[in-house]
């Protein structure tokens, strides 16, 4: 998409300018390793080619006006450089009022307003980062608009502090960091402790990533996600009792097991188990990625949903009816949940050839299952939030 052609129409019958410049950020998918970002694990995520356009001009006042092409009934939003308050009636523009905010905390100059017009084509709450996606895309447009020279990572923790701050959420810091630092054709294994990554070539061969979208909103997410938070520190507080160990992804599954009996309740048994076999899962499976050996990738991603699924309880009957419907298909190599469940998406690497079959037979269990369709898309990895 040429976002200039795409969007300046819109620009100027919104703001009577034309942009000056373009800005893309993705979505993200994850591989393998799903609620270990915020128990000290790995996770191994990749940005997608879907994802948030931008075309943006300067406009010379203390104003940022924005707008969006997927919200119009909500019209131009505005905010001014000197008042940078949350405020619920700002929807969608409070994750770029929250970037200008701690950009400007920590020591940047941002003096002039800017119009900026968005459109995105990431399914919304369907659990691919959409937020983490805005955020990058309003860091990299400050960033290049005010003249900014900012650290990569200091943009990618900055995103994290819109959540956990400005938003609330105590969510980790894998979507930032994947929309910030994402590279086409790679996967990122990133130690969620120390922020040490690796760039993994992400090499399928005859194989394709599908993304299957329950298409249910993740209505339940942010307290159901707070809940296992808390019972994951709950569980990490006792073991602490028996091992030295500052997360639950510094034990391993061994150790883990010689120690589980200090866990009051099987459902701390449970969380902790996840945490702990999910980060050697995503550790193994990125070696079986780098030696082509894709088989055995897709059997760690089987395992990781039937651990979501059973000592988690995050998945839901939407995604167990897609990703238990991939399973039965010829050609999948593996299939699981992908982000924080509860609704959103899942993910199956698929034979290229049988795509269409997978996509036509899976569509029709999971309506079968829950009663409406599913969506499907075949995901590129690409490149991270960039100016155009």
């Amino acid at each position: 998409m040429n976002p200039f052609e795409m969007l300046s129409p819109a620009f100027q019958e919104t703001f009577g300018t034309s942009p000056t410049h373009a800005f893309f950020s993705p979505g993200r998918i994850n591989l393998i390793g799903e609620h270990t970002d915020y128990n000290g694990g790995h996770v191994f995520p990749a940005t997608i080619t879907l994802g948030t356009y931008a075309v943006v001009a300067a406009n010379h006042t203390q104003t940022v006006r924005l707008y969006s092409n997927n919200f119009p009934e909500i019209g131009v939003l505005t905010f001014d450089l000197e008042d940078l308050e949350f405020r619920k009636a700002d929807s969608w523009a409070n994750y770029v009022k929250g970037m200008v905010k701690y950009l400007k905390e920590s020591g940047h100059t941002i003096t002039e307003g800017l119009d900026i017009l968005i459109e995105g084509n990431i399914p919304n709450a369907s659990g691919l980062s959409s937020s983490a996606s805005l955020e990058l895309l309003a860091g990299v447009i400050f960033e290049k608009m005010a003249h900014l020279t900012v650290a990569r990572l200091d943009l990618v923790k900055l995103g994290k502090r819109v959540e956990n701050e400005f938003f609330g959420l105590n969510s980790g810091i894998m979507d930032q960091f994947a929309v910030g630092m994402g590279e086409k054709g790679f996967a990122l294994l990133l130690d969620t402790n120390t922020l040490e990554y690796e760039k993994v070539p992400v090499a399928l061969g005859e194989n394709v990533i599908v993304i299957m979208n329950t298409k249910k909103r993740r209505e339940l997410v942010d307290s159901k996600y707070n809940e296992r938070l808390s019972e994951c520190q709950e569980a990490l507080a006792l073991l602490q009792t028996k091992a030295n160990i500052q997360s639950l992804g510094d034990l391993s599954t061994t150790a883990f097991e010689s120690i589980k009996d200090v866990l009051p309740n099987e459902t701390l048994v449970k969380r902790a188990r996840h945490a702990v076999t999910e980060n050697e899962r995503t550790l193994v499976a990125a070696e079986k990625l780098k030696t082509g050996d894709l088989a055995s990738f897709g059997q760690l991603m089987n395992q990781s949903h039937i651990s979501l699924r059973d000592d988690y309880e995050v998945s839901g009957m939407e995604l167990d009816a897609l990703v238990e419907a991939a399973w039965q298909q010829d050609g999948v190599l593996g299939a699981r949940m992908t982000g924080a469940g509860f609704g959103g998406c899942a993910i199956a690497i698929v034979e290229k050839e049988k795509t269409e079959q997978f996509i036509r037979e899976v569509g029709a269990a999971y309506e079968a299952a829950v009663g409406y369709p599913g969506e499907f898309y075949v995901a590129e990895i690409g490149d991270g939030a960039t100016e155009l």
